[in-house]
């Protein structure tokens, strides 16, 4: 937690649950992405967080936009961005959508399918393309290898029809994983993509640009490559797989941009046992997965805890939500252990969740209220 936020905590009394996060540390993320990898030009990963501050900030910073859908590019054209600032990185979109941004001024289109590509030839014209390919997302906590992407040789092949089409063919991205802390993955990737861009040149179509995706890892519980651990592993794949004619390259981070800028803080509603032979507590907040911990499914990111209790002694525990559904349960295999004088009413503070939690819930679940958030 940042003095900025303890400072706000300790001056404000705001109802829980909620999220606060410090815009100097967004700030000083995105300085060191862009000193990491300086020739790539950064695109917000939008989903992360959309909140009008965290975007109008990003403008004034100079970044680049990844959105998913036609309100997140309002939301960016609302916060000053200019349209050839977003991309349109959905590989999944309506027609209606497709024709709407592209009106907008939106030029820069994914897509990975010939029918997803014959939309955008037909609802954007001389737009510009690229096709995403799959990846394993080993590694990663949150890994993306299925819903998302095609396989390099079909990558090729409708890169080779995009030629054909009323769009530019410009170039291919791929994400290896969400909070993926293994180098060697883009090295795997661009290994594929440098075939690609070699495949298509023997056919007499240049590529242009590599998007590297996110990936980015912020810090939760175990530690994770520094900015410039990424950059020059990246910078020396690029190299490897490229040789002197370096494509574009563009970065998509979301997780890495803001979340190690955000705390929530939570309310302890309840803490029982459910049999005398219980060894672990039950541990139930006033946030879970439906209000804005969505990505403790499958407890896949785990993230740090703070209690007023903290440096006594402490027991194992499971931790759950405050919903009427069985699935609201935040940890149980985890091993995550608070302070045996926790008790019910005390204050818990959630680190390191400025991404992907406002946003990322059921609205009005159980009739509990979205997750309130302040930008400081």
């Amino acid at each position: 937690m940042t003095e900025k936020i303890a400072r706000f905590f300790a001056e404000n009394t705001p109802a829980t649950p909620c999220l606060v996060v410090d815009l100097d540390v967004v700030a000083g993320n995105y300085g060191n992405l862009r000193d990491a990898l300086p020739e790539a030009r950064i695109f917000y990963a939008v989903k992360a967080n959309p909140a009008p501050e965290i975007l109008k900030l990003l403008v004034e910073q100079g970044s680049c936009f990844d959105t998913a859908s036609l309100p997140e590019i309002q939301y960016c054209l609302e916060a000053g961005a200019t349209a050839d600032r977003i991309s349109f990185g959905n590989t999944i979109k309506k027609a209606s959508d497709i024709a709407r941004a592209h009106a907008l001024g939106i030029s820069l289109f994914a897509f990975d399918s010939r029918e997803e590509l014959e939309k955008i030839a037909e609802h954007a014209p001389g737009a510009r393309v690229f096709c995403r390919i799959l990846t394993s997302g080993e590694g990663a906590d949150w890994p993306l290898s299925r819903k998302f992407g095609c396989e390099p040789d079909m990558a090729a092949e409708l890169l080779l029809a995009a030629s054909t089409l009323n769009v530019v063919p410009y170039g291919v991205s791929f994400h290896v994983g969400s909070q993926q802390r293994d180098l060697t993955q883009w090295d795997k990737a661009l290994a594929q993509t440098a075939e690609i861009f070699r495949t298509l040149e023997e056919q007499g179509v240049m590529l242009r640009m590599v998007n590297l995706g996110g990936g980015f890892a912020t810090r939760y519980l175990k530690d994770i490559p520094s900015e410039g651990e990424y950059g020059n592993a990246i910078e020396a794949s690029l190299r490897k797989h490229f040789g002197n004619r370096l494509p574009e390259t563009i970065i998509e981070p979301g997780r890495s941009m803001v979340g190690n800028a955000g705390v929530i803080r939570s309310e302890v509603v309840l803490i029982s046992r459910k049999s005398h032979r219980d060894d672990r507590r039950w541990v139930y907040l006033d946030i879970g997965k439906f209000g804005g911990l969505a990505e403790t499914m499958d407890e896949a990111i785990k993230y740090p805890i703070q209690t007023p209790h903290d440096g006594g002694d402490a027991e194992p525990v499971i931790l759950a939500g405050p919903t009427c559904d069985s699935a609201d349960v935040l940890y149980e295999k985890a091993e995550y252990r608070l302070p045996v004088d926790l008790r019910i009413g005390d204050k818990v503070d959630i680190l390191a969740t400025g991404a992907y939690t406002t946003t990322y819930s059921a609205v009005n679940f159980n009739g509990f209220s979205p997750l309130a958030s302040y930008y400081i």
